[in-house]
């Protein structure tokens, strides 16, 4: 049995994570399937990994539906399996499936590949040029811009108005 987080004193004193608060409620209150089970990995600081088992699927049997901060993938057999009979048991899981995960902001799919059984997703977060830090000088002419690499210090950038000018 779960027990229900209140988020309630975090709505009051927070503004713009509506989104957030609303997809930790929904998740603690909703019971998941487990299939087709998965791997979450993380490759880098922008790019991820999603790897479901899909066994007994083929390509055209599974839809992959990207859309804003979240990915939908579902798996639906075409053919349905001991039509005459024949099985004494069937203990390979091909029942229809939809999996969920919810995005974060800018993240988005970049391919997808089913091969031995396993669908991988790869992600990448990209940032827009107008999301990223940058330093703006008070009272002076030169403009400070930061570059912030992976895994680096901030790189400091000035350029003076003569500079900016050419």
């Amino acid at each position: 049995m779960r027990n229900a987080f209140d988020f309630t004193p975090y709505r009051r004193s927070t503004v713009g994570f509506d989104r957030l608060f609303d997809f930790l409620e929904s998740a603690s209150r909703s019971e998941t399937d487990n299939y087709p089970p998965f791997d979450l990995e993380k490759l880098s600081d922008d790019s991820y990994r999603i790897t479901l088992a899909v066994a007994g699927f083929k390509a055209e049997e599974i839809d992959i539906t990207a859309r804003q901060n979240l990915l939908v993938i579902t798996g639906r057999k075409a053919e349905a399996r001991n039509k005459d009979g024949s099985f004494l048991h069937m203990g390979i899981a091909t029942r229809a499936f939809e999996r969920r995960f919810e995005l974060a902001d800018f993240v988005r799919v970049e391919k997808a590949d089913l091969a031995d059984g396993l669908l991988a997703i790869e992600l990448v977060r990209e940032i827009p040029e107008a999301m990223k830090p940058r330093k703006i000088s008070v009272n002076g002419s030169t403009a400070r811009q930061v570059e912030v690499a992976a895994n680096d210090a901030p790189q400091v950038e000035q350029r003076t108005a003569e500079t900016q000018a050419a």
